[in-house]
Parts: C-alpha cells; structure tokens; sequence
C-alpha cells in the first residue's frame, strides 16, 4: 500500500458516495488506475463495504449503554454459544470480546431506559453461559465512528 492508496482510503472514509470521477481527481489519478486500486483494496479485505451512517437519535434510540459481560465458563464452546446468540439482538451495535475480566462490552441502544431493562431482562441476561452483566450509561457521545488514521 503507497501513498495514494492512502489518499484513495482517506478520501472513502470521508465520502464513501462520491463517485470514482471525483475521487480520482481528488487523489490526483485518472479514472482507470483509480478504480483499478479501489477495485484492488476491495479484493485485498481492506475496503470491506460502504454504508450510510444514521442518527440513532433521529431514529428514536436515545437511550445508549455499554454492558459488560462475565462468562461462567471460558471454553471454546461457552465462546463460541455466547458468540452465536449475539448477532440475534439487533439492539447489541458493537461487541468486542476482552482479554481479561470481563469477557465481553456490548454497544447497546434502545429507544429510552424501560426498552433497555426489557432488553436486559429478557436478551441479555438469558445469553448462553452468562455469570454476570454490568452496565453503565452513556452520558455523551464525544466521538463516534471516527476515521482511520492514514
């Protein structure tokens, strides 16, 4: 990867919509060679998809919380059950496995606090091989989704 596959990067994470016209342009190519490298950082895995971002507050999630989750057991099966129910919660966003105590943080948002409790005590808390759930609320997102840095 050189310089201008970083540019091209730097320049899709900005405006993934932008047409290949305008990125080229903007990285300093012509438009063969430039779609030939974003084709290429495609195949490669390091492009993997393009997307809108929402305002989950404009869509009625104003309520955000990171739950942390402690299994009971930490073998391959426990992992691997608890990481197979996950994607079945559309109100999960993010979730990381951790090294150390706790096993797991969860991105959750929810329309206010009494979806996030129903979500808890009904999602949540019944995920396979699960000893414990903490979670906090977020006050204030400072930084979200922000680039890469090229």
């Amino acid at each position: 990867m050189d310089r201008i596959d970083r540019k091209i990067l730097a320049q899709l994470q900005a405006d993934g919509r932008q047409s290949l016209t305008d990125l080229a342009e903007r990285v300093g190519l012509s438009l063969s060679p430039c779609h030939r490298r974003v084709r290429a950082l495609e195949d490669a895995g390091v492009i993997v998809g393009y997307r809108a971002q929402l305002s989950a507050p404009e869509l009625g999630f104003t309520f955000s919380a990171i739950v942390f989750v402690t299994l009971r057991e930490g073998h391959q099966q426990a992992v691997a059950d608890f990481e197979a129910a996950l994607p079945g919660i559309a109100y999960v966003t993010q979730a990381q496995r951790l090294f150390g105590d706790p096993d797991y943080m969860l991105m959750v948002v929810t329309q206010d606090l009494p979806a996030f409790q129903r979500l808890y005590d009904e999602q949540l808390s019944k995920l396979p091989n699960v000893q414990r759930l903490t979670s906090t609320l977020v006050m204030k997102q400072v930084i979200a989704d922000r680039p890469l840095p090229l």
